[in-house]
Formats: C-alpha cells, structure tokens, sequence
C-alpha cells in the first residue's frame, strides 16, 4: 500500500476504532530516546562498575527487557529495521551507504503511521543513521516523510575534535579509539543540547499529541564527555574482559569483524583501560541527559501521559574473547542491547521480562500501546502481552545477522546469520560455508565454547533443530519443524 494511502486508511481506522470501543478519544505520547552504541553496561542490567541512575530509574518504572535482540548490529542497517519493522532482508540495507527507501520508496515508518493517527512527530538528533562524528549537525541519512521537524545540534565536541586522543592514528577517530575528557558542561556539548531541545519540544507540545524522536551520539566513537564523569571510573578499578587464552581456536576466522583485524588493535592494556574509562564515561553522561528528559516529563506532568522507549542501535565489544571492540560480530555483546519500555498504567512495570524478544518488535508494541494502526506484514510481533505480564511462558527466539566484508583474512564477503533462543545460539557463516558455531548459555553465557567444532549427540540435535528454524526465521517463512522451547 502507497504511504499516502496508508496515512488516509489509518485515520479512518484510528477513529472507527474509538468510536466502536468507546476509549477516550486523548491519545499517549511517545518519547522514543535512541542511544547510539550502548550496550547493556547499566546499572539495570547487572554492570556492577556503571553508574546510570537514571536509565535505571526508567527500568525501575517500566519494563527493562532482559534479552532483546537487534537485526544487525550496525547503525545504518539496524535503525532503518527499528523504523520500518523490517528485516535487513526486506529493506535490503546491509551497511552503512544504501538509505532503506532505494528498495521499499513507500514503505511507512514507525512516526509516519504516527503521524496519519493526528500525532505531532520530531526528530532531535540520530534517529537514522548519521556518519560520527561527521554528519554532527546535519540531517545525516535522515528520511524526510517521518518528521514534521527535525533539528540538529552541533556542541563543542564537534567544533574540539582536534583535541581528541586517538590511539590508532592511522584510523579515523569515527572508528578508532579515541576519547576527550572535555572541559565545560553538559549542555556544551552536542548531547546535552539535544536534551535541551527536546525539553523545549516538551514544553511546547504539552497539550498535543506527540511522537518525540531524542537519539544521543555518545558512546560512540570518539568518547567525548565532560571531564567528570571520567572521574567516576578511576583506572584502577577498571580490568578487561576475561577469556581463556584459547578462545580464539575454535571460532571462524568470518566471526571477527575486519574493522578490528586484530586483538586489541595491537594497543597496550593502559590504553585499553582509558578506552574502556572514557566508554563509560560516555554511558554516564548520556544517562545523565536521560535523566534530564524524564525530570522534564515529571515537571510538566506529561509522565502519566507518555510512552517512554528507550533502545540502542546495537550491542558492543569492549575487549571480549581476547581483543574484540566495536560491532560488527554475531556475539552476545553484539547483537544483545538494551530495551526498556514504561507505558502509563501497565500491570508490568517495574519488572524484569526474560524473554528472548527482537528489534523488529518495537514498531508493532510502540504502535499497540497508543491504538494506532501499523502497517500490514510487520516482521515484529506486539510484546503487549509482555508488557503486562513479563514473567509469563514466552516462545521467543531472535535472528540477528551480519555481512562481513572480504579482507586479507577472507577472501569474499560473507554473511553470517544467528539464531538466539532462551538457552542457545546456532551461527551459520555463508550458510555454513565459512563457519558453524553453536553456544550453550546454560553453561557458557559468555560463548567461549563452541559446540559445533566437534558436537556431541546432544549438540548435533540441538542443531538440526535450529538451521531450519534459522533459515525459516530469517526468510520470514514458517517453520517446517516445530520450535520445542523445553529442549531449546
């Protein structure tokens, strides 16, 4: 259906659907906050060194997902997925150039189905994909038909980007490590004036329905934050990440991502350990400009009356399984990220739902939550039911994939498909072709083990269990064979 069509049907829809159920016809708003390379290193998800007191504060009000799962941990890719409720598969976005609308031009966005219910819909910041930290204080890869205003802050991390300490010269501070303890306040920089529009957006829209895109730039490289919340992580408490000395044996060479060729960049353990300092220092800071959007929501008694989401585009390495950093893998770091959701008058806030859920989820749920039509063949499901009840019996499992570009370590560009489910993640690269990994998560929650190098009987079942649910899965086909959650 053109996206005009759908705009018209919808607000048809969206009435009809009042009038018959006899709701009130007031309509919650929606604060969707986007941060941009965080993984679960909160304090929520069990990070004992992190200090968020405010993401924290919304988990503890809403419902804090334990297991969600992003479609690709890549900005571009996954974000268009989030927008559209599409796998990579269907947009065909797989890296960082090709915009989603090159493939489906009139495919309908998540603020766009918004919009055609009455809504009021803005962008502040990296919502799609932006080039970081070059496109700063532009539109980016941004799509036009979402938004009725977008705005763009540029602070001094932008303007101070000849101060940053890059420990890999040689690469582009967008992709190496590289880190400023900057001098000055939050609202100096591009994130904390983010926060600051978006509260002015607040104040102005108070009393109209709205849909309400924040996506903050940090963590992601280059680690810029005020100087201190580097204080909050002295370097001797700060260690890497454990893992065997031959962790490495057993996993495909395609299982490493080629923007980090190898262990570590080759960097010393004081460098790692800054890295690894001015990483969460970034997560601080960008919780504290949470914290600043949920203290305006109170002060303006919108709280009762908004929808708050709060995501990350994908997961990320910091140094796990001897020297990996970044994205770009089919590991637990990678392709698991944070998921909260507090709704008004849930039965499920303040709970913890261990289900296994995916991305493509939140276009569905989001759009449920309010009554507000979604468009036909979503590749999500609604986690409504979850919201309500978290801790309820859930057969979940989550498909996350990767192509992995051809370097001097392989020879052709290969993608890599995952499968996780409640206990265990099946990995094919190439079909198999350039690797097979499978983990238990019983037993091995941080994947040293790779079962499919030498399986076991028990192992070869579990596999034959999940490569046609794998592939049915990520093809968006039913499964020939049926998904037995009590073995899985």
């Amino acid at each position: 259906m053109h996206w005009l069509q759908f705009l018209l049907a919808s607000v048809l829809i969206g009435t009809t659907t009042l009038e018959v159920s006899g709701q009130s016809p007031s309509k919650p708003n929606v604060l969707f906050i986007a941060v941009d390379d965080l993984a679960c290193t909160l304090g929520c998800y069990g990070d004992l060194l992190a200090v968020t007191p405010n993401i924290d504060r919304l988990a503890a009000r809403g419902v804090r997902f334990a297991r969600a799962y992003n479609q690709l941990p890549l900005c571009n890719p996954t974000r268009a997925s989030v927008m559209t409720g599409l796998r990579p598969d269907r947009i065909k976005v797989y890296d960082l150039d090709r915009h989603f609308r090159d493939q489906l031009p009139d495919v309908v966005t998540l603020p766009q189905a918004f919009q055609a219910a009455g809504y009021f819909t803005a962008r502040v910041g990296k919502i799609y994909h932006y080039n970081v930290p070059a496109a700063i204080g532009t539109d980016g890869f941004d799509d036009l038909p979402s938004w009725h205003v977008r705005i763009n802050p540029a602070g001094r991390d932008k303007l101070e980007e000849d101060l940053v300490f890059n420990a890999e010269p040689h690469r582009k501070i967008s992709a190496s490590l590289s880190w400023l303890a900057a001098n000055g306040e939050d609202d100096e920089q591009t994130d904390g004036m983010i926060a600051t529009e978006a509260i002015q957006l607040l104040e102005q829209k108070r009393d109209e329905p709205f849909f309400l895109g924040v996506g903050f730039f940090r963590p992601h490289t280059p680690y810029i934050a005020p100087r201190k919340y580097f204080n909050l992580y002295p370097h001797g408490e700060l260690r890497l990440p454990f893992a065997p000395a031959d962790d490495r044996d057993d996993i495909p060479v395609a299982s490493f991502a080629h923007n980090c060729p190898v262990p570590n960049y080759g960097l010393d353990t004081p460098t790692l350990l800054k890295a690894t300092q001015a990483y969460y220092a970034c997560v601080s800071f960008v919780d504290a400009q949470v914290g600043r959007l949920l203290d305006a929501l109170d002060r303006l008694q919108l709280t009762d009356r908004t929808i708050v989401v709060l995501w990350s585009d994908h997961g990320y390495h910091l140094g796990e399984h001897n020297g990996i950093w970044q994205k770009r893998t089919l590991f637990e770091q990678a392709a698991h990220a944070p998921l909260i959701i507090s709704a008004p008058r849930q039965s499920g806030n303040g709970q913890i739902c261990p289900g296994v859920v995916e991305f493509v989820d939140i276009f569905p749920t989001i759009t449920a939550l309010a009554n507000v039509a979604a468009p036909d063949k979503l590749d999500g499901q609604s986690l409504l039911k979850l919201l309500e009840n978290p801790s309820m019996d859930f057969d979940g499992h989550a498909v996350t994939q990767i192509l992995r570009p051809a370097d001097s370590r392989l020879a052709e560009p290969v993608m890599g498909c995952s499968i996780r489910t409640h206990r265990y993640r099946y990995t094919e690269w190439g079909e198999g072709k350039h690797g097979v990994e499978l983990y238990d998560h019983h037993h091995d929650p941080q994947e040293f083990d790779n079962l499919a190098m030498n399986p076991d009987e028990q192992a070869q079942a579990v596999i034959e269990l999940l490569k046609p649910l794998l592939h049915a899965k990520a093809s968006g086909a039913t499964p020939t064979t049926p998904f037995n959650p009590e073995r899985l």
